[in-house]
């Protein structure tokens, strides 16, 4: 069973992790969410579930507007061949989330599995703040950068920050 977002706000308290949480209309895209840039302060972030040829399973997560090659990533992230998206029944099935709600919080749903391979983009954890749906796509939840690494080690998972995207590659991050 998928948690809620109160079962993650609790876990979030739990682990002394603060978050704040802003309640808008449902977006399912980045291109969707860009309005609520401007009223929510911090760094806008996209998430790809992606899975390799061994089946292997990778969340990556970089700013809203991060150039990534997908047919290259598979060298950085360490992947068996390159990669494409997981579906939507995959996704639920590890995550506990549907399309368009893909968050690094849906790690809480993966804490007995460690299916998924976690990483974050360096130019996106120079945000000091960043945000992201909390299991559902009609809010978002601000975290710090450091605290957005204690939570996913606290579901088990060990991320890894890497230059995924054009700009941290660029920027020698």
């Amino acid at each position: 069973m998928a948690a809620t977002r109160d079962e993650l706000m609790t876990f979030l308290a739990g682990h002394d992790i603060e978050v704040s949480t802003i309640d808008h209309r449902p977006v399912f895209t980045v291109a969707e969410s860009g309005e609520l840039h401007d009223q929510i302060p911090g760094g806008h972030t996209k998430n790809l579930f992606l899975k390799d040829k061994k089946g292997r399973l990778f969340l990556v997560v970089a700013l809203h507007d991060a150039k990534i090659d997908l047919k290259q990533i598979h060298h950085l992230i360490g992947a068996q061949g390159r990669v494409s998206f997981g579906n939507a029944d995959l996704l639920m099935e590890v995550l506990g989330v549907v399309p368009g709600s893909v968050t690094p919080f849906a790690l809480i749903n993966d804490r007995d599995a460690q299916r998924v391979s976690v990483v974050f983009d360096a130019a996106m954890m120079q945000h000091e703040i960043l945000n992201y749906h909390p299991l559902s796509n009609d809010a978002s939840t601000a975290i710090s950068n450091t605290d957005l690494l204690k939570f996913a080690r606290a579901c088990g998972h060990d991320p890894k920050v890497l230059a995924v995207s054009a700009q941290a590659q660029e920027a020698g991050l």
